[in-house]
């Protein structure tokens, strides 16, 4: 028999500390993307599934937990990425003829974590441009996502670009279960399980899957793309774009090292063309990942363009030094109204003063009071403890 205060398996609370440093981050990058011109949006936790795995694919199927709704009957998904509810505001609520900047910041829930240590209750914060299909976009994308890491404190990145088109193009004609299998040996580098996979493709497609794996570096992986796959419109198209992308990279943000993984195929399937992400030193895996997938919102009838990116603000505060406790001054308990005025005014003036409770004098320091209010003249004031 589990005890009662037992919770689910990679489900945890976030205790004080944690959370003041996830609430700090959270404002931090809200502010971050308010200054780019995005509106904040807040989509419901759930919604019909049909709506939730619009154009997202089998993956994000799997990831997602599913109820029967009591009032309706119908099914139910507890969102498990707010990207298609956002394309969903986007084109069917907003219905706004030009570009549309949005952001958004809350839980989603996964039925498994994407990692041991992971967890299932990310808490993701994301930035989406609607309305664009030129590279302006991604490239404002890019440079907000850069900024937000630095803005949170993060240093030492790394940029990884890819193009979901090199890999689409390639798999064209290929079964739709084949062409997982193949997605998942690409995101592994499994190079054998690949070569046993693309047996019976053909030549030149074969050849430019089993390359893939080692076009992975800097500038010169792009040369030799160039050279290995073969020369159709959507992969010399991807490769141009990756140029300009990066080019702009350095420029823009000198600090930041940019690189390339053509076989990068992971995190969400909609993507349909360039694609980014970004790396941090003392983090073990991608601390955010974005790009562009025009296609999400067909299924709301409005196909519109869009870019974006996204990251869980939990694991980037695991990277992310907290910056401590607040000062706080601490106040004895009293009813002496001129005692309640002062806390009152210093509460107004942005301090955060701790009332000490009638036989808790003792657990005052617990609150990281570097400060007290104290009777001086029949006055009260402030003073260093």
């Amino acid at each position: 028999m589990s005890s009662a205060w037992l919770l689910p398996e990679h489900i945890a609370d976030v205790l004080p500390a944690q959370a003041r440093h996830i609430e700090e981050l959270r404002r931090g990058l809200l502010d971050v993307a308010r200054s780019f011109g995005c509106e904040l949006v807040m989509p419901p936790l759930m919604e019909h599934i049909e709506s939730l795995l619009s154009g997202t694919g089998r993956d994000l199927d799997l990831k997602t937990f599913k109820l029967v709704d009591q009032l309706s009957g119908r099914t139910l998904g507890v969102r498990a990425d707010a990207t298609p509810q956002v394309a969903r505001i986007d084109a069917h609520l907003l219905n706004r003829a030009g570009v549309t900047r949005l952001c958004y910041c809350g839980p989603v829930l996964h039925t498994r974590p994407s990692g041991m240590q992971g967890t299932r209750e990310p808490l993701q914060f994301g930035a989406e441009i609607y309305g664009h299909a030129g590279l302006e976009a991604d490239l404002e994308v890019q440079d907000l996502a850069l900024d937000c890491l630095r803005g949170a404190g993060l240093d030492d990145l790394t940029l990884d670009l890819a193009d979901a088109r090199i890999v689409r193009a390639l798999l064209a004609g290929v079964a739709p279960e084949r062409r997982g299998e193949i997605q998942a040996a690409l995101a592994g580098k499994d190079v054998a399980g690949l070569n046993e996979l693309c047996a019976g493709l053909d030549e030149a497609s074969r050849r430019a899957l089993l390359a893939l794996p080692a076009l992975y570096g800097d500038e010169s992986v792009l040369a030799r793309a160039g050279e290995l796959l073969p020369a159709l419109a959507p992969v010399r198209a991807a490769l141009a774009d990756l140029a300009t992308l990066a080019r702009h990279a350095r420029q823009a943000h000198p600090e930041v090292q940019v690189g390339f993984d053509l076989a990068d195929v992971g995190g969400a399937s909609y993507y349909s063309g360039a694609r980014f992400a970004i790396y941090a030193k003392g983090c073990s895996d991608s601390i955010a990942r974005g790009g562009r997938y025009d296609e999400v919102g067909a299924i709301f009838g409005r196909n519109r363009p869009a870019v974006g990116f996204s990251l869980d603000l939990k694991e980037l505060a695991e990277c992310v030094a907290g910056r401590g406790g607040r000062p706080a001054v601490r106040a004895p308990w009293s009813e002496d109204a001129a005692l309640r005025a002062a806390v009152r005014r210093l509460r107004e003036q942005g301090e955060t003063v701790v009332c000490i409770l009638p036989g808790h004098e003792h657990e005052g320091q617990e609150f990281e009071c570097d400060r007290e209010l104290v009777a001086v003249g029949g006055q009260w004031a402030v003073r260093a403890l």
